[in-house]
Order: structure tokens, then C-alpha cells, then sequence
């Protein structure tokens, strides 16, 4: 918005020096009206200078009775939200936080939010502020879905190794005899044994990288390189028919982690990308992003610990979405749209995350699909320093 947009001055147009009054939105106001997050814009003293629609809703107030608050009279006095705008205006930078609880004034219930706050640089002291609201149950889904996901597949693995792995190799070496011997006629049932058997085995030793528990070599990789490399190699094969855009943020920290790891998980990503748009489509696009959230910080599970996860990294498609039947389902094992699919892939990724420290989100409607991992950032240890010098 410009400035004789957002506010006018009538008092000091008549010389007085007033405080400026609000301004209606007129012509932004149909479009942030429909924007489906509260948004408030605050002025100096926190005072409410403008609100959406939704703001009206989430507040339970009309603009014109908001216009005569602050934000400190629609939260509790120790919410974590005053201090967020307080940041805002001390770094004059933007501030993202997950998982703000919103602690209401008049005894209300409290809710849990998202907040993206920034300041409009061309307005002086006036921030804005918009509010994502999420409920407890997708709060904890997002935290903990790719963890639990990585353990029940740890322990189905180590079960699947042990109990079925060496059975099926005898059962193949039995077959291979039988078909040695038998009449031609048989000899076809016993190849099916054998490459049924074969197919088992395979499966198998695919759970067994879920149960390897070892902790990874990590080393500050440069996630560029690697979304990179997944793009050639994806371009050379199952992707020839898609067009691949890159949005890399260039000033972008090292990931810590392990870049054989993290390639096979991006690869699976971009793979799960590619047959979601299908060979058909001449339309077809990915893209690749990157971007630094310093905002972003997780609490741990049983722990009062959080952790900071600025480092995004994207895959999106164009294609038609995740089944609405799955999407709490995703990242379990066995689960799949694919005819032949294992349901492995992403249960896969889930935990090759989980092992760097990160989380794993998905967003998803029918046109569109994007993951997006939300890593630490490496950190030089006493260590490095000292072999550096």
C-alpha cells in the first residue's frame, strides 16, 4: 500500500500535530478481505491501524471497534506475540514463528497460531501482522508425523530381517534345486518360486536401511550441489519430459548431514514429483527451492528444548495432488497410489530427515503438491576451529 493509501493526516493538514487516523482500505480492501488469515496492521504504540475481515472473526470484533485497541488489549500480557512485534520493530526484519499460543484477555480459549510479522519500511514504525491459526492436533501432527513414521518402520524392519531374510534364502535355494530336476512342465512353478522369492528378498533388504539406527557421518554439505545433482540425473531419465525451475536463495548456509543421505531422500522426492505429473503432460514442471525461515523453531517431543530450523528446501509440482484419503497417512510405510508402488519411498525420506535433525511437511491441493524440509543449520564446532588454526 502507499502511505495516502493507508492513513490520511487531516489534522496536520490544518497544522495541529495529531496522531494520524486510519484510513479504509478501499481499493486492497476486497483482496485482503479475502485473504483467509487474520491480518492487522499496528502502528507506533501497537495501536490497530487497519483490519481484514478475518481479523474481525478471530477477534470477535468489528474493524471499527479493533481501530480503537492495541494489540496488547487483545492478548494476554505475557503473550509470546507482543514480543514477536516488539522484534520486529528492534531488527526492522521479518519474523516467522510456529506454534505461537495465543493466550487470550477475557478468559476466551487459547489458541495456537502461526505468526508472520513484518514491517512496512515505507510507513515508519508500522508493522503487520497475519496469524495462521492451527489447532493443537495439526501442531503436533507436523511435529511428530515423520518420527513416528521413521520408528514403527525401524521396528518393522529389524523384524522383517530377522524373521523373514534367512527363511527365504532357503526357500529359494530349494526351489533352484527342484527346478534342476523337475519335468519341464514344473519347471515353470519352480522358476515362479524363484522369482518370487527373489522379489521378497529384495523388499527386504530394502527395510533393512530403515533399521540401521548408526549414527550418519555429518559434514557441512551445500544443499544446492545436491538439489543439483538430483536435477541431472532426474532430467536424464524419468524426467525427460518435465521442465525443472530452480529458486535457490544463493546466500543459503551449509546443511549438517550426510550427502549420499540426503541425495537418495531428494531424489525420492522429485521421483514421487515426476510419476505424480505422468509421462503424457507437456505441461509438466518441478521446481526446486530454497530459502532461509530464521523464524522457524520446533519444539522437541517431552522436551521443553526448541530448535531452530531455518533452512527450507522445497520440491513442487504441478501435478494433481495427494488423495485426501492418505494425506494423514503419508509418510507411513506400505502406504501408496502407485499399482506397483511399495509405500516405502516416502517413509524413506521421513526417516533420512528424522536423521539429520529435521522435520518434513506436506502441502497439497489438485493442482499442486509441495514438500518441504525444514533443516538445521550447521554449526562450526570448538573442534573445527581448532583444527582450522
Amino acid at each position: 500500500m502507499k502511505a495516502d493509501q493507508l492513513m490520511e493526516h487531516p489534522a496536520a493538514e490544518a497544522g495541529e500535530t495529531a496522531r494520524a487516523e486510519p484510513k479504509r482500505f478501499s481499493d486492497y480492501e476486497a483482496l485482503l478481505n479475502a485473504m483467509p488469515h487474520p491480518v492487522l496492521v499496528l502502528g507506533p504504540e501497537n495501536e490497530v491501524l487497519a483490519a481484514n475481515f478475518p481479523a474481525e472473526v478471530f477477534f470477535d470484533a468489528s474493524e471499527n471497534v479493533l481501530r480503537r485497541r492495541t494489540a496488547d488489549d487483545l492478548v494476554a500480557f505475557s503473550c509470546p506475540l507482543l514480543a514477536l512485534i516488539r522484534q520486529v520493530r528492534q531488527t526492522r526484519a521479518t519474523v516467522n514463528e510456529y506454534g505461537v499460543e495465543l493466550t487470550m484477555p477475557d478468559g476466551a480459549k487459547d489458541r495456537v497460531v502461526d505468526v508472520f510479522a513484518a514491517p512496512l519500511l515505507e510507513h515508519g514504525e508500522l508493522v503487520m501482522v497475519m496469524l495462521q491459526q492451527r489447532t493443537m492436533a495439526q501442531m503436533i501432527e507436523r511435529q511428530l508425523t515423520h518420527r513416528g513414521a521413521a520408528r514403527s518402520v525401524s521396528g518393522l524392519a529389524a523384524v522383517l530381517a530377522h524373521e523373514i531374510k534367512n527363511p527365504l534364502s532357503g526357500i529359494r535355494g530349494a526351489a533352484q534345486l527342484l527346478e534342476s530336476g523337475a519335468q519341464p512342465e514344473d519347471q515353470a512353478l519352480a522358476q515362479l518360486i524363484c522369482d518370487e522369492t527373489e522379489r521378497i528378498c529384495g523388499l527386504v533388504e530394502r527395510m533393512e536401511v530403515f533399521g540401521d539406527e548408526r549414527p550418519h557421518k555429518s559434514e557441512p554439505i551445500n544443499i544446492h550441489t545436491v538439489l543439483d545433482h538430483v536435477m541431472r540425473i532426474a532430467e536424464s531419465g524419468f524426467a525427460r519430459n518435465i521442465r525443472f525451475v530452480q529458486a535457490y536463495d544463493p546466500s543459503l548456509p551449509p546443511v549438517p548431514g550426510n550427502r549420499d543421505k540426503l541425495i537418495q531422500a531428494i531424489l525420492n522426492l522429485v521421483k514421487n514429483a515426476a510419476e505424480a505429473i505422468g509421462p503424457e503432460r507437456t505441461d509438466g514442471q518441478i521446481t526446486l527451492a530454497t530459502a532461509f525461515r530464521p523464524g522457524i523453531r520446533l519444539t522437541l517431543p517431552n522436551s521443553s528444548t526448541r530448535v531452530s530450523l531455518p533452512l527450507e528446501i522445497s520440491v513442487c509440482d504441478n501435478g494433481p495432488g495427494v488423495p485426501e484419503e492418505i494425506r494423514s497417512y503419508l509418510f507411513d510405510p506400505f502406504v501408496t497410489t502407485k499399482p506397483k508402488g511399495t509405500g516405502l519411498g516416502l517413509a524413506m525420506v521421513a526417516k533420512v530427515v528424522n536423521d539429520h535433525g529435521g522435520v518434513i511437511e506436506c502441502d497439497t491441493d489438485q493442482r499442486q503438491t509441495a514438500f518441504r524440509l525444514l533443516m538445521p543449520m550447521h554449526r562450526e564446532s570448538r573442534r573445527d576451529r581448532q583444527t582450522d588454526e
